[in-house]
């Protein structure tokens, strides 16, 4: 069949090539060409009209930094080197200091944006954007590609990537990230129920939303659930390693499938029991009375002394003081035989994770409210994530360590997850937060919710949990005039809080030192013997070192702080 499109691609490409023999200038050929180029170009996917906001005009001028809010530091693991940060601003801001300290650093994303219901949930250019808008569209597509490109310039090779969304920008956000992940780095859109249906005028009550899911380039990053069988029902001591257990019928009944080898008492600890329980018929079957058994065991000797051995048998007591043996079938070991001998071995029981699971009503929207509520701040934020949501996303991840970033993180769910999650699983993940301070957000809710699990404190006072062992930083997102005289100095003295995000570290000068000019090098090459604890120095590339300062620092971890942290922006100044 015909492809009217292309035909009417080249009838155009044609008259312009027609055109073209008209002109000679380079200006005429230059705007013909670029023409040609917007009618010829791929056209499958998305189009619309892209619209410039207030922090691009913003960065035309200006150049972004980050300061320390250093008396919202939290310590709440002073064992821990290692800190978690709360980044205030426009995410588009932090986003852009991200891609100097984290290119292909970050191993794991969720995002919850704006879903663009018309019902001022979403801003733009300074203004809510109706349902009724013409560009209403367009205005996010334009707002989310931009973001979106550089959560793709930030994400690890084998980092994955999930986006909440409801009806009214999914399709759109699906063929948004095919252009950008990939549409062969799709994994699957997941169904979510956000509340009961309740009452409603719709034939259809719209409580659901979904969950998109997209790696960077390697699928085999996820970990398979491991299988919880209701059968799987009792406990003893080997349930740390090998799972809960079931019992299982230790006789077969003889004629069924019996064998001489299967035919023999069981004494443990003192006490024999026969098969059948029954001691005189087995002595009459010894001596020849009888042909077959009545029962026998399901076990040969050897098997059943190695299994009693490892804590594969268990012996179960009636009130009236009889026993009966049963044999363990565990969740995750069983008894295999290699060359000979008997052996346990280990696995796991996994399955894959069903999109079907999350309409549980476990991972809806009430039960966010109930998080809220619990650290004091339900009456503060709405349209929240419940926790159990982003941990059972989180734990999907082959990752315990991985650096977690949430750009929009409006009440910090996220870091409430990772927090949470490291809590029960003794995993080491930390966490990157990027949300806006409207309404005083990120102060009021954000930062309290994150001080609260932390120190197990509400901020009336009260006690909430058990707190996390985790340290935090709050950074606030600022900026330098590209004018400005003092340019070069201003950028420097924010240098310290890149070093901080890029390596998650506090810079004390003591650990951890930060070296910024000849000076300072020639200072600590005098008190060096002072410092007894260095894990690294960190050095600004217009440092000169000495032979003896070289020689100093031969065995200590030495890192050249990189020009990229405000380079470009410099040359844009000519500097």
């Amino acid at each position: 069949m015909a492809n009217l499109s292309k035909i009417k691609r080249d009838e155009m490409v044609q008259f312009l090539e027609n055109i073209k023999s008209q002109y000679c200038d380079d200006e005429s050929l230059s705007a013909i060409n670029h023409i040609e180029k917007e009618i010829t170009e791929k056209k499958y996917g998305l189009v619309w009209e892209e619209h410039e906001e207030a922090a691009d005009i913003k960065m035309k001028t200006h150049i972004p930094v980050f300061t320390e809010k250093e008396d919202k530091e939290i310590i709440g693991n002073p064992e821990s080197e290692y800190y978690n940060f709360l980044l205030e601003g426009d995410n588009i801001y932090s986003l852009r200091l991200l891609e100097k300290t984290h290119k292909e650093g970050i191993n794991f994303i969720y995002i919850d944006p704006p879903y663009n219901t018309g019902n001022k949930d979403f801003v733009y250019g300074d203004e809510y954007i109706g349902e009724d808008d013409l560009f209403r569209h367009s205005m996010w597509l334009s707002f989310m590609s931009v973001r979106l490109k550089a959560a793709y310039k930030l994400l690890s090779k084998d980092g994955v990537i999930f986006l909440s969304i409801d009806d009214n920008e999914q399709a759109q956000l699906k063929l948004l990230m095919d252009k950008i992940f990939g549409e062969e780095n799709f994994i699957i859109c997941m169904p979510r129920i956000t509340k009961k249906s309740g009452k409603t005028t719709s034939a259809y009550a719209r409580n659901h939303d979904y969950i998109l899911v997209y790696t960077k380039k390697d699928q085999d990053v996820f970990v398979m659930e491991e299988h919880i069988d209701d059968a799987f029902k009792y406990e003893d001591e080997y349930v740390a390693r090998r799972g809960k257990y079931k019992l299982n019928q230790t006789l077969d009944y003889g004629s069924l499938s019996y064998s001489a080898s299967l035919d023999y008492p069981i004494e443990i600890d003192g006490e024999i029991f026969y098969p059948g329980s029954d001691k005189e018929k087995w002595l009459e079957r010894q001596n020849g009375s009888h042909r077959r058994a009545d029962w026998a065991w399901r076990w040969s000797k050897k098997l059943f002394d190695f299994g009693y051995k490892n804590g594969f048998v268990v012996i179960k007591r009636k009130s009236d003081g009889t026993a009966r043996i049963y044999t363990k079938t565990y969740l995750n070991a069983k008894i295999v035989k290699k060359d000979g001998s008997f052996k346990i071995e280990y696995s796991k029981r996994v399955k894959a994770t069903s999109s079907i699971e999350y309409v549980n009503n476990k991972y809806s929207n009430d039960n966010a409210k109930k998080d809220l509520s619990l650290l004091n701040l339900g009456e503060k934020f709405d349209y929240s994530k419940p926790v159990e949501l982003v941990k059972k996303l989180i734990k999907a991840y082959y990752k315990d360590n991985a650096v977690v970033l949430d750009f929009f993180a409006g009440s910090g769910t996220t870091g409430q997850a990772v927090m949470d999650l490291n809590n029960e699983d003794g995993g080491s993940r930390r966490f990157i937060l990027c949300t806006n301070n409207e309404n005083n957000i990120c102060e009021e809710v954000t930062y309290q919710r994150l001080k609260t699990v932390i120190t197990g404190k509400r901020a009336d006072g009260s006690g909430y949990s058990e707190g996390r062992r985790a340290n935090l930083k709050y950074y606030k997102t600022g900026f330098t005039g590209k004018k400005s005289r003092e340019i070069y100095n201003d950028l420097l003295g924010h240098t310290k809080e890149m070093v901080q995000l890029q390596y998650g570290i506090k810079a004390d000068n003591q650990k951890y030192i930060m070296v910024m000019d000849n000076e300072e090098m020639d200072g600590l090459e005098k008190n060096f013997n002072d410092y007894k604890n260095i894990e690294a120095v960190f050095i600004n590339q217009d440092v000169l070192l000495t032979d003896s300062q070289e020689k100093m620092l031969q065995d200590i971890n030495t890192q050249i702080i990189p020009d990229c942290y405000f380079g470009f922006g410099l040359k844009e100044t000519g500097l």
